[in-house]
């Protein structure tokens, strides 16, 4: 019987098939994924955010909502309300498209902060609180968020609070002009993300996640993901450095990735290559290094540059 790790290689090759040139990103997505974390796609549009969360879907045989953020929506439109039965002299309750296993968040900044916040339960505790009443999202469970960084003009900026539940933010970017041309040839034939067949189920990918959790991760490593999250708290450039949260997300998003490459073990290489996804999000900038020019993914090359990997 295939195992769990080979199906997620697969579904890694038909999303690579589909979305051209963007391996790196892809397999931190599938990190994410496997682990419980959310994606924040930090990108222009066309640039096939929508397609790629589609897809990933499709292969992971799960149920996909979408929703477009304005600035009219209400948190019901997001987590469902309750709806007063004449018939029956009660409420029942009516649920929102959060009730789903990968959800897409499309332009979420466009909303206002108070529509924003009905996610932040959803994202953490998988879960949903209406009426007094707590009602658990099906596992698994990801939201994929996107927001334009070029255009501001009718946008919220999201809060510290609901960026730290952001496992990674990712940018697919434009494709080179070799996967622009393949991406052309491919769309001849019809839209191949309509095409694909589930590869592995849900039952599986938790499966896997509780193996993930069972990776080992030496005591120097360990040592050296809490150097880097305590760097960034005492990095005079910063008004907020990386919370608690982002050394869990790191350490299960490092365990994750050393399961997926078929080892029982943590690669400080892992723990390097995954900050740089998994911290800068979470960072907030000095007022005088805003208007410096300095980003917080520059600081946090800096401090990676800086810290010894154990060996």
């Amino acid at each position: 019987m295939e195992s769990g790790i080979e199906k997620i290689r697969q579904v890694e090759a038909e999303l690579n098939r589909i979305i051209r040139g963007k391996s790196e990103e892809i397999h931190n997505l599938l990190i994410a994924f496997v682990s419980g974390g959310n994606i924040l796609l930090d990108d222009v549009p066309g640039v096939g955010k929508t397609t790629l969360a589609k897809a990933l879907a499709r292969l992971v045989d799960a149920r996909f909502s979408r929703i477009q953020f304005t600035p009219d929506l209400l948190p019901a439109d997001i987590i469902g309300t309750n709806i007063y039965n004449p018939r029956e002299g009660s409420f029942q309750f009516r649920p929102g498209p959060v009730f789903t296993n990968i959800l897409l968040a499309d332009e979420i900044n466009r909303a206002s902060p108070r529509t924003q916040s009905a996610l932040l339960e959803c994202m953490c505790e998988h879960q949903v609180s209406i009426g007094g009443v707590s009602r658990e999202l099906e596992a698994p469970f990801m939201v994929i968020a996107t927001q334009n960084p070029i255009e501001f003009q009718g946008t919220y900026p999201l809060p510290e609070a609901q960026l730290d539940r952001f496992a990674m933010r990712l940018s697919l970017g434009y494709p080179s002009e070799e996967a622009e041309a393949e991406m052309l040839a491919d769309r001849r034939g019809g839209d191949p993300a309509a095409r694909l067949t589930p590869v592995i189920s849900g039952e599986e990918i938790l499966e896997l996640r509780h193996r993930a959790a069972a990776i080992g991760m030496e005591s120097s490593v360990s040592s050296y993901l809490l150097e880097l999250v305590r760097a960034t708290r005492g990095e005079p450039r910063l008004a907020l450095g990386a919370s608690p949260r982002a050394a869990l997300v790191l350490a299960e998003t490092a365990r994750t990735a050393a399961l997926l490459a078929g080892r029982d073990y943590v690669l400080p290489d892992e723990v390097r290559d995954l900050a740089r996804v998994v911290l800068p999000h979470r960072l907030v900038l000095e007022s005088r290094s805003r208007y410096s020019g300095v980003t917080t993914a520059e600081i946090v090359e800096e401090i990676l540059g800086k810290i010894k990997i154990p060996r």
